[in-house]
């Protein structure tokens, strides 16, 4: 079987991207040339590796199991050459991360200041709502994964990095915004913006309120931060939310904390990669660099 690295790249592109002209474009072949090299590998497997179905090209069996070989290949390869560029005393390669969508608040900052101090590193950055991270690192797409509360069900390697304060807030001038403290009790009328379900936040704030033997009245299911930022200041009711979330100020986003008993619920964020994982020089050094940014530091101005 004869089978190029440029053909698996191919047909990863063809996976990513759901098209032939997709993956051309991120090849940076043309449409002819890429159809050629799937054709070609196609020929040198022996059976069909993708099929047209409604115009959407899916994946066959045979496919499938290639992008999952592919995609340890050129892993492999990339770890390769970032050895042999570490042994030659350079710093370059591709970083792959994927984060849930709220540690977007902080992660690209941390980001920036990492490649000014590797300016030669390629990244590749996914924000995503916590399945399609976790779905990821089924996969085994990335060199480290962030979230807030790791799979379960798969055997990873998570390290508690940084704190994820998870906060109660209701619209600025709320009738509760100016008490000291509250209890659950009075917020037991309040209408809730929660998070979808399956996300971190969601399941880290079920899992208080089912310990305390509580449930909230909720309204509406959101999956963006943002979004829910804005219900919440329109005065459609009150939300939990990470501290990282919001500005150092909350106010400033029409938004005020509510001082309720057992808040702010004490999550983490955690580095994630599938267990046994062996992390590339750049990957290992890019998870020093969060190490060190998370030391002693908890939300603040640059978060919001």
């Amino acid at each position: 079987m004869s089978v190029t690295f440029r053909q698996l790249r191919t047909l990863l592109a063809l996976a990513e991207h759901g098209s032939v002209s997709g993956a051309a474009r991120a090849t940076h072949v043309t449409q002819p040339t890429a159809s050629m090299q799937l054709r070609e590998l196609t020929e040198s497997v022996g059976l069909p590796l993708h099929e047209v179905i409604g115009k959407k090209v899916h994946l066959t069996a045979a496919g499938e199991a290639l992008v999952q070989t592919a995609r340890g290949m050129v892993d492999a390869w990339a770890l390769f050459e970032q050895q042999v560029a570490a042994m030659k005393g350079l710093h370059r390669g591709r970083l792959k991360v994927a984060v849930v969508s709220t540690a977007k608040y902080f992660v690209p900052r941390w980001l920036g200041s990492f490649c000014q101090a590797h300016p030669e590193v390629e990244i590749a950055l996914e924000i995503l709502n916590r399945d399609g991270v976790v779905q990821r690192l089924r996969q085994n797409r990335d060199d480290l994964c962030i979230m807030s509360i790791p799979p379960r069900d798969l055997e990873v390697d998570a390290r508690e990095f940084l704190a994820n304060p998870l906060v109660v807030v209701a619209p600025r001038g709320h009738a509760l915004a100016g008490r000291a403290a509250l209890t659950l009790a009075d917020i037991q009328g309040e209408r809730f913006i929660l998070r979808e379900t399956g996300s971190g936040t969601r399941m880290a704030a079920a899992q208080h309120f089912a310990a305390q033997g509580w449930a909230p009245q909720v309204r509406l299911e959101l999956g963006s931060n943002e979004a829910i930022k804005q219900a919440v200041a329109g005065g459609l009711g009150i939300a939990v939310l990470s501290r990282h979330a919001l500005a150092a100020d909350p106010a400033q986003e029409g938004l005020a904390l509510l001082p309720v008993q057992g808040f702010p619920i004490h999550a983490h964020w955690y580095i994630v990669r599938l267990r046994g994982k062996q992390l590339s020089p750049i990957a290992r050094a890019f998870e020093h660099h969060l190490l060190r940014q998370a030391l002693g530091r908890g939300p603040g101005p640059e978060d919001g």
